[in-house]
């Protein structure tokens, strides 16, 4: 199985950018995107059928925020949106989809930047979210988690380090939750094959040149559960499809 995870940052530009006709290049099996920013109403979406991909959507009760969706080849045994957490699901957050005995997780972390009280309500989500995966790995051992998780967790993510230490995206109290995530036994999949610096999938759009230059963090991940460590055969960040400020990262695994 072929997965790619990508924050389209509204699924409507996207298109406009070319996103259907990378759709067609046949990047993945099953492609995760989040920040829709759309209802699947206000999207013609039989144009992702008319290109063999079963659509699924959970979009934000706000218009034009948030908002994730799954576009899959393979069809899904089960689907379900949220997790329960009532002001997540609100905001469209969690897309889940079983393909035999592993169990996807499509997630938009909440970001922090706006504010101290979206800060405030991510460390509430990232708390939440935590005991959910943990009861949920009792259920499905065999997890993949995929998505724009707002946090670039190491110095090698980021790149300027000193310069974001009190940047939200790298503080330390995050870095810290994405510490005890990976202790948990969950596997940094781009890391398991790509020990290097300098690749990154999310350059802020305020300066053109930022891209241009390299200058960005990896915020978006497609990690798994240790049980899946043995399956794993490769791992990428594809940084020059162009449709987005993030780009989109990929993992192949044997199923």
């Amino acid at each position: 199985m072929r997965i790619i995870s990508y924050n389209v940052n509204g699924i409507r530009a996207a298109i406009k950018k070319g996103f259907l006709d990378w759709l067609k290049t046949n990047p993945a099996d099953v492609i995760c995107v989040q920040e829709t920013k759309s209802l699947k109403e206000d999207v013609d979406h039989t144009l992702f059928n008319e290109l063999g991909y079963y659509d699924y959507w959970f979009s934000a009760q706000k218009k034009g925020y948030s908002g994730v969706a799954v576009f899959t080849r393979i069809k899904p045994d089960h689907w379900e949106c949220g997790t329960g957490h009532k002001v997540s699901d609100d905001e469209g957050r969690i897309l889940q989809l079983d393909f035999k005995d592993i169990r996807l997780i499509n997630a938009y972390f909440p970001s922090g930047t706006s504010g101290q009280e979206r800060q405030d309500f991510k460390y509430e989500w990232l708390d939440n979210f935590s005991g959910y995966l943990e009861s949920l790995r009792k259920k499905y051992p065999r997890l993949i988690l995929c998505g724009d998780y707002n946090i670039a967790h190491k110095e090698i993510d980021i790149h300027d380090p000193k310069g974001n230490k009190k940047s939200s995206g790298f503080l330390p109290e995050e870095r810290a939750w994405m510490d005890q995530f990976f202790a948990r036994h969950w596997v940094d999949s781009f890391r398991f094959f790509h020990p290097e610096p300098h690749r990154y999938s999310w350059w802020s759009q305020r300066f053109p040149s930022v891209r241009l230059n390299n200058k960005g963090w990896r915020i978006d991940y497609i990690n798994v559960t240790e049980e899946l460590k043995g399956q794993l055969v490769d791992a990428d960040i594809f940084p020059d499809v162009k449709h987005s400020d993030h780009c989109p990262v990929y993992l192949e695994i044997k199923t």
